[in-house]
């Protein structure tokens, strides 16, 4: 068995030590025993993984806008919080991975219909009375100035 072979055999049996050996080696500069496939598919996971947190977060921000601005009646420091967290946590993703601030911007309508029926399962309120398109821009909604 190669080297090679046993670390592509160590990322099925033990991903932490996997991960701890290419470190390792990528340090070293020992490219000769670096488990190439599973490394590129591991960086491109990470990239897609941090996406999906900034879109949970861009969701969540916006199932309690609309849950600010529609049951006005109902609002709460709880939702005001949750508001503040998300954008303070959306703010350090953005700032970490800039690129995908404008991945964000273009999936804004689809990221707003699914916190439409989000917000509307956890309210009283019919989904068609949220507007049709996001009534928020990315920018807009992490805009502390505006009330939420």
């Amino acid at each position: 068995m190669t080297a090679t072979d046993k670390t592509t055999e160590l990322y099925d049996v033990d991903f932490f030590c996997w991960t701890q050996e290419m470190a390792r080696r990528l340090r070293e500069r020992d490219t000769s025993a670096l488990d190439w496939e599973n490394l590129a598919e591991e960086i491109e996971s990470m990239g897609k993984r941090d996406y999906r947190g900034l879109r949970s977060r861009v969701r969540v921000l916006l199932i309690h806008l609309l849950k600010w601005r529609y049951q006005d009646d109902k609002r709460s420091r709880s939702w005001l919080g949750t508001i503040l967290e998300q954008r303070d946590q959306i703010r350090m993703i953005v700032v970490d991975s800039p690129s995908l601030r404008r991945r964000i911007d273009v999936d804004m309508q689809e990221v707003y219909m699914e916190a439409k029926r989000k917000a509307a399962s956890e309210t009283t309120i019919y989904l068609d009375k949220f507007p049709a398109e996001c009534p928020w821009t990315f920018d807009c909604s992490m805009d502390e100035t505006l009330e939420p």
